[in-house]
């Protein structure tokens, strides 16, 4: 049975387990840590080489036996392998070297991971929901292994970063979403829970695959898969009543008609529309230190308007109107451009979600396009002249030289976010941007980059990842067991991450602090969240003076603690 301690009281724990067991689970394996008395109560002696190792000692072996690997994959996997034999040891080597380590655990290999997620697998962690077990879902959560669960990152892996449907490979993650949540929001791995909904997949190469470990069946679609969704949240509900539920990576047709359907039933929100809109917005609002151009006077193109970049501006849109534009207006300042060209009244076939930042038919009357039958990017930025351009869309190239120059030709410090995951999905590199721009543009990507040189100096590029501000919303909720998570919530979120924007002292710095920092930007954010959800309503019985403590309580620091036998 798993073990879960409280994390901020436990100074001793007391194993069920001995011998082979104790070392076979990971939330309990100190390896060699173990002491000499430890090895003596539980059966330890023969099992392990006889030195007695420290916590420091063990992450600089594994830290040297990482780097001697030839490939991000190969590393991927060594620290996978880790996690499932020993999760202090895995934390501690991540949360001491989070910015070596955050783009192998997550984005962009955690996107190979998932390509060979089948071949890679050695060890169940998490849930695997399939739909011929639909009618067992609730005795499968069941399980008292389960009872400390306080957080779920649940994907149904069709929209796996930008590489499409992964099937039951996509189980990739919410394992690499769920380490952040703790190496970052500092929450003890023993409550967390990864989930892969597996409905099927349409992607045939995993369908041909003998190694395929997934469901092998076409994807279930239609009222089947929203029945299958609802009995898992239903389940959910009835097992952890004020659990954390995110959604991760659900196809654009799903993604926020799911998370409509049931914000108002759980304490869930969806990490792809409402994650990325926050750290946009929140690094939009940094970026304004550098341009001097207020956030009401922005004009927004946002490349790839799915749920993500609907999402992205309707954050944005809320905080110019908070600061002080009328709605209208504000509305007026979007260009959603998809792949049928920029999003205007009369187009079929469009989300519900899209609708409310279509151009008006008047508006871009006269304009000389490049191909009469759509407008396109290049002529939203010819014509409409933003101040920032945003890419979520999936598609390397998307921001050309020529889209990149115009931006550059009317802008003095062009905004320039190509977010979209992994590396190889994103719509522009930095060292292109910079030079296309002459070194004027303000870029944020969504995964890592090498750093650029300006002025004869290296300067890191700013990633502008979910993973700034996602363990922090989850950190501050559970803290203070909020009721919902709201959009009010995600925008004191943005709010906070750029007030911690070293760009706020020196137009010179970067737009955010360090992926070194991310453990007191969660803290940060944290606070801001958990003190909107109290103005909100949506906390009871903590008084404004207890939020902090209770936020710090439920920081889990990764360390070995000492062992008794039961009595």
């Amino acid at each position: 049975m798993r073990q879960t301690i409280n994390i901020a009281t436990a100074s001793v724990i007391t194993p069920a387990l001995s011998g082979y067991q104790l070392l076979a689970d990971p939330l309990l394996n100190k390896g060699t840590a173990f002491t000499e008395a430890e090895r003596d109560m539980f059966g330890l002696h023969g099992l392990l080489p006889p030195t007695i190792g420290v916590l420091d000692e063990q992450v600089s072996r594994r830290l040297q036996a990482l780097r001697s690997l030839s490939t991000d994959l190969e590393r991927y996997a060594f620290l996978r392998d880790l996690q499932d034999t020993n999760e202090t040891l895995f934390y501690a080597l991540l949360v001491q070297n989070i910015e070596e380590l955050l783009p192998i655990v997550y984005t962009p290999t955690v996107g190979a991971g998932c390509q060979e997620f089948s071949r890679l697998f050695r060890k169940p962690r998490g849930l695997f929901l399939s739909i011929p077990h639909k009618d067992r879902i609730d005795q499968i959560l069941a399980n008292a292994y389960f009872d400390g669960v306080e957080a779920i990152v649940v994907t149904d892996g069709e929209r796996i970063l930008g590489l499409g449907d992964q099937g039951a490979n996509g189980m990739g993650i919410p394992i690499g979403k769920l380490a952040l949540y703790t190496a970052c929001g500092g929450l003890h791995p023993a409550t967390t829970l990864p989930v892969i909904l597996d409905v099927g997949t349409d992607n045939h190469d995993c369908l041909a695959d003998p190694l395929y470990v997934g469901w092998r069946h076409e994807r279930i679609r239609g009222q089947h898969y929203d029945d299958f969704v609802e009995a898992f949240v239903s389940a959910v509900g009835r097992r952890w009543p004020h659990v954390l539920l995110q959604w991760e990576d659900f196809a654009k047709s799903n993604a926020t008609r799911m998370l409509e359907r049931y914000r108002d039933r759980l304490v869930t929100f969806n990490d792809d529309i409402q994650g990325t809109a926050s750290v946009a917005t929140g690094t939009l609002l940094a970026a304004i230190n550098v341009t001097g151009t207020p956030l009401t006077e922005q004009r927004v193109a946002v490349m790839g308007a799915g749920s993500a970049g609907c999402g992205i501006a309707s954050l944005i849109l809320r905080a110019m109107v908070e600061g002080g534009l009328a709605e209208d207006e504000a509305r007026r300042r979007f260009f959603m451009v998809d792949r049928d060209g920029l999003l205007v009244d009369g187009m079929s076939g469009l989300e519900p979600f899209q609708k409310p930042f279509l151009q008006k038919q008047a508006a871009v009357e006269g304009w000389v396009l490049d191909h009469p039958e759509k407008i396109g990017l290049l002529d939203v930025v010819r014509h409409a002249k933003p101040t920032v351009l945003i890419g979520v869309s999936g598609q390397p190239g998307a921001f050309s030289q020529t889209i990149v120059r115009a931006m550059a030709e009317h802008n003095v410090r062009p905004v320039i976010f190509p977010l979209s995951n992994p590396t190889s999905r994103a719509e522009a590199t930095p060292e292109d941007l910079e030079t296309w721009t002459e070194g004027r543009a303000v870029v944020g990507t969504g995964s890592p980059f090498p750093p650029l040189t300006r002025d004869g100096a290296r300067f890191k590029v700013d990633q502008t990842n979910n993973s700034y501000i996602f363990p922090g919303v989850g950190l501050g909720a559970i803290a203070v067991k909020a009721q919902r998570v709201t959009d009010g919530m995600f925008m004191a979120a943005a709010k906070a991450l750029a007030g911690a924007s070293p760009a706020r002292n020196n137009a010179r710095r970067n737009l955010l602090p360090p992926v070194s920092q991310l453990r007191e930007v969660a803290f940060t954010v944290a606070l801001a969240v958990a003190e909107q959800a109290h103005k909100e309503g949506l906390i009871e019985d903590i008084a404004t003076d207890r939020i902090e403590p209770a936020i710090r309580a439920k920081i889990w620091t990764p360390r070995y603690l000492p062992y008794q036998a039961p009595s």
